[in-house]
């Protein structure tokens, strides 16, 4: 429980994937696509609203960053995880596209950020991060990462059973909110 940390980190935004057909248009109905184009319906962990998207991946990977990290034409493949055994460790990685940019050329993406445990209290309960703000680099379709992650590590003491993740994504600008969902499952076993 004291492991579980809301990380405010710094990085470069890459594209993962992101199509238009027009200029600041993604094809409907839910405004993320797949690399052919393809409509990809809204989720609770993966949504647009008004051409703003958001998007939770909880990964077990450790090499998360190396993946991210990479040339803008290599997509990177994340783990998603729905279940951790006690010492084990999962990232909450939280995407976003199409940010609307001001008048200033500046983006202002807010997150509430919300982690509960089975027992319907909060281990986490901020509301207006800072997840993306200011100049942006590149086309704003690309998906990017938010400066807020959430590092969870199972420890003697949490609950077992469900845990949630809740994000409320916000592009200030345009005035939207884009609220995600994503969940795990701490089992009652032990790593080994």
């Amino acid at each position: 429980m004291k492991y579980i940390v809301l990380i405010l980190l710094l990085l470069s935004s890459q594209a993962i994937y992101s199509k238009s057909n027009e200029p600041g248009v993604y094809s409907k109905p839910g405004g993320w696509v797949t690399k052919d184009g393809s409509p990809v319906e809204n989720t609770d962990a993966m949504k647009s609203i008004n051409g703003f998207g958001g998007w939770l991946v909880v990964t077990p990977d450790k090499d998360w960053e190396d993946k991210w990290n990479t040339p803008p034409n290599v997509t990177p493949s994340f783990t998603e995880a729905k279940e951790v055994s006690y010492g084990e460790q999962l990232t909450v990685l939280p995407f976003y596209i199409n940010p609307k940019i001001n008048a200033f050329g500046d983006q202002r993406v807010l997150c509430d950020i919300r982690v509960i445990r089975p027992d319907g209290s909060y281990s986490i309960d901020a509301e207006g991060v800072e997840c993306a703000v200011g100049k942006i680099r590149g086309n704003p379709k690309n998906v990017r990462l938010t400066s807020a992650l959430i590092k969870y590590i199972g420890e003697d003491g949490d609950p077992p059973g469900k845990w949630t993740v809740e994000i409320n994504m916000i592009d200030v600008n345009r005035g939207v909110t884009v609220p995600l969902k994503a969940h795990f499952t701490l089992t009652s076993e032990k790593s080994r």
